[in-house]
């Protein structure tokens, strides 16, 4: 579709919510929110003309930086949509740690917040990629445009999987299986470091989701690859919030967080490979 035609719907869309915020559009939005503002409408129109998404519908969980949406592709298969806000000058301090060093996005210096928003969502995509290659449990990457990330739905209708947090919290583990699951997540960051060559960043029972027997890591935008100048600490860090949950919060007996670390690291790539 020309860009003409697509502004045209941006400014039809717009105008609608003006006169009625929470006017639905039944061909896409399902939902209509302050999130959405000109380039995000946009956006979202432009993944359906590439066929990324068919239908919007509620929000699935937000936070300062993003919210996730329950989607519908055309061949009605469950979607999250992932939509990063603009964000202040204190976000785009933090995420820097994540981007100095990194060879593949030096040349970001001062972008304007809504440019670097971009770059951030192509990094978070870019990242699925490669882990979901490797053979890392996460959901897989469909698509992307400016600040709005397409990816599979880790749960079922519309209601998305419980956090490891939350499984822990409602009962849903016993110990036989929280050591499981724990030993899954350590293959997870392994196979991540030796076969993505990425270490997460941020891992902790926040960002790992239970589905089916299977653990899921999600919120991957801040990962880094291993010649970016903290990457080990970054690993120390992450292998110190899995065993701190899952010794002190759940109370099993696990491994130590230095020996963890050796467990990774010193992991062959053959033998990952074998697994």
């Amino acid at each position: 579709m020309p860009k003409e035609d697509i502004e045209k719907k941006v400014e039809l869309e717009i105008r609608k919510r003006e006169r009625e915020p929470r006017l639905k559009d039944k061909d896409l939005f399902e939902v209509v929110e302050e999130v959405f503002d000109r380039r995000t409408v946009l956006a979202v129109i432009e993944l359906r003309n590439r066929k990324c998404l068919k239908t919007l519908k509620g929000v699935v969980s937000a936070g300062k930086e993003a919210r996730v949406y329950w989607a519908k592709g055309f061949n009605n298969e469950d979607l999250a949509v992932k939509i990063y806000l603009t964000v202040t000058a204190e976000f785009r301090k933090s995420i820097w740690k994540y981007i100095r060093g990194d060879p593949r996005y030096e040349w970001i210096g001062n972008l304007p917040i809504h440019k670097l928003m971009v770059v951030w969502t192509r990094k978070e995509f870019s990242n699925l990629k490669r882990m979901h290659e490797a053979g890392v449990d996460v959901p897989k990457p469909i698509c992307f445009y400016q600040n709005v990330l397409v990816m599979e739905f880790i749960g079922k209708d519309g209601v998305r999987a419980p956090l490891l947090k939350e499984a822990w919290e409602q009962g849903l583990l016993g110990e036989e299986e929280a050591e499981d699951i724990f030993w899954k997540i350590i293959e997870n960051v392994k196979r991540m470091y030796w076969k993505a060559g990425l270490v997460h960043a941020d891992l902790s029972e926040y960002n790992v989701m239970l589905w089916n027997g299977k653990t899921y890591i999600i919120d991957v935008s801040q990962a880094v690859r291993l010649d970016h100048p903290h990457a080990h600490s970054f690993l120390q860090r992450d292998l110190y919030n899995i065993y701190r949950f899952f010794s002190e919060d759940v109370g099993i007996e696990v491994p130590e967080p230095d020996e963890l670390f050796k467990l990774v690291v010193e992991k062959s790539y053959r033998e990952v490979e074998e697994e």
